[in-house]
């Protein structure tokens, strides 16, 4: 059995409230789930010290059995000082694709042209 740790939504239309819970990773986001370790309130402002409330010894508990956070939530952990989170680096996704590569390569083109005239 695959644990996650990750949000379930609540709250009413466009007012959303999360609880953090502990659930198997085949149920749903909002159905069955095993504990709930906490919540998440986004409607409040970034610096209030109840927008993410965790029950620290709970998580630490289920970290340890194996359980894996979602990326928000790894985001929480990493800033309660619990899992230090992996940073990501993705190079390659600035690149532009091969149409506009060719859609430069064009307009240099003929930008070049015009100069020469």
């Amino acid at each position: 059995m695959s644990l996650k740790i990750r949000l379930a939504r609540g709250g009413a239309k466009k007012r959303p409230f999360y609880a953090i819970v502990v659930a198997d990773s085949r149920s749903p986001r909002d159905g069955k789930f095993i504990e709930k370790v906490g919540t998440y309130n986004p409607q409040l402002q970034s610096d209030d010290p109840n927008r993410v409330m965790l029950k620290l010894e709970r998580v630490q508990e289920w970290l340890s059995k194996g359980a894996l956070p979602t990326d928000r939530v790894a985001r929480f952990l990493d800033k309660a000082g619990l899992k230090p989170r992996e940073g990501r680096s993705n190079p390659a996704k600035s690149v532009p694709g091969k149409k506009m590569t060719e859609r430069a390569a064009e307009r240099a083109s003929r930008a070049g042209e015009t100069a020469e005239a």
